[in-house]
């Protein structure tokens, strides 16, 4: 990653947003008068990639209108993310959000900020929620939360830690996590997320969150521990798996998510209408049985209801980052 690439691109945000906003001539009720563009973020194939063409069909059939697909990969997804930022506020440029969206930049000075997910941004929905675990590889020789706990307190960073990245968001929930319970872990950083798994499952590491779906396989086979629900809620794929905030871990939350955002000064009108057509999706028969094989539960918020989680996420993931002295790998 390279220092000098956010100033550019960043640079004409603002500038851009106005000049947009005099395109943008089409009235709301018009809406949709074209094609829809998702820009994704990252490249084709992953994730995001999968859900979006899921949710398709539905779209088109509600909007009337086709949806194409737009793949911007690169700079920890801040290229994609920019684009849309300063595409025409008319809706029919949207993004592809994860967990990362209120994260990124949580490592930049407000002034150096590649962009803002709240002001550069009009929440649509929030259209998923997945469980995260956490697991440990049984030649750790702890079976429970408080077993971990134990042994990290008496071995400070014995623990290797899987994270996909220095500053990635398994980073920043680990670090959080052993902020919290006064412990000290050894964070081991990859490139990605499928060879954190490679070397959990071979012991070569000995902890790593995983979201569910990724995380049920393993723990179905007996090869790895789950002893967390890193989220607040438990989960319906594994009920009897308590959380970190039951388990004594006051506060503590993370679940990964997906949803869609707008350019910033998107009529109401359009946002609405947007996410009126994400929330029956979200409440699809057939989409509900395959997202919850990918341990993913359907949430079809309310633009309010999104954009107030993003404004606590960005909150929370920058003190956390600032608290931690995490830096972002490049």
């Amino acid at each position: 990653m390279h220092k000098n690439r956010f100033p550019v691109l960043c640079a004409g945000i603002l500038a851009s947003l106005c000049c947009s906003l005099s395109q943008a001539q089409s009235p709301a009720g018009a809406f949709p008068s074209k094609p829809v563009t998702i820009v994704i973020a990252v490249a084709p194939g992953a994730s995001a990639d999968i859900e979006t063409r899921l949710y398709m069909p539905r779209l088109m059939e509600g909007l009337g209108q086709p949806i194409v697909l737009d793949y911007k990969p690169g700079a920890a997804t801040s290229i994609g993310t920019i684009y849309v930022a300063r595409a025409v506020p008319d809706g029919h440029t949207i993004l592809y959000a994860s967990s990362g969206f209120p994260v990124y930049p949580a490592f930049f000075p407000a002034d150096k900020l590649p962009y803002d997910p709240v002001k550069d941004f009009a929440a649509v929905s929030q259209i998923t929620k997945r469980g995260t675990l956490l697991l440990v590889h049984p030649s750790l020789g702890v079976k429970t939360f408080a077993e971990y706990l134990a042994y990290a307190k008496a071995n400070p960073e014995k623990i290797n830690f899987g994270t996909s990245g220095g500053g990635g968001i398994f980073h920043i929930i680990g670090a959080w996590l052993h902020s919290l319970t006064n412990t000290k872990v050894t964070f081991v950083h990859y490139k990605g997320a499928a060879p954190i798994y490679v070397d959990l499952l071979a012991g070569r590491i000995t902890a790593a969150p995983a979201v569910m779906f990724v995380g049920l396989q393993y723990v179905k086979s007996g090869k790895l521990i789950p002893i967390a629900n890193m989220s607040a809620e438990r989960s319906k794929q594994m009920p009897d798996l308590k959380t970190l905030t039951e388990l004594g871990v006051a506060g503590y939350d993370f679940a990964s998510w997906s949803g869609y955002v707008a350019p910033a000064r998107t009529p109401d009108a359009i946002v609405n209408r947007l996410s009126a057509e994400f929330a029956k999706v979200a409440r699809a028969p057939e989409v509900i049985k395959r997202m919850d094989a990918d341990g993913a539960d359907m949430v079809g918020s309310t633009p309010e209801q999104f954009r107030q989680s993003i404004v606590n996420e960005t909150l929370r993931w920058r003190r956390v980052v600032q608290e931690n002295g995490i830096k972002l790998e490049e």
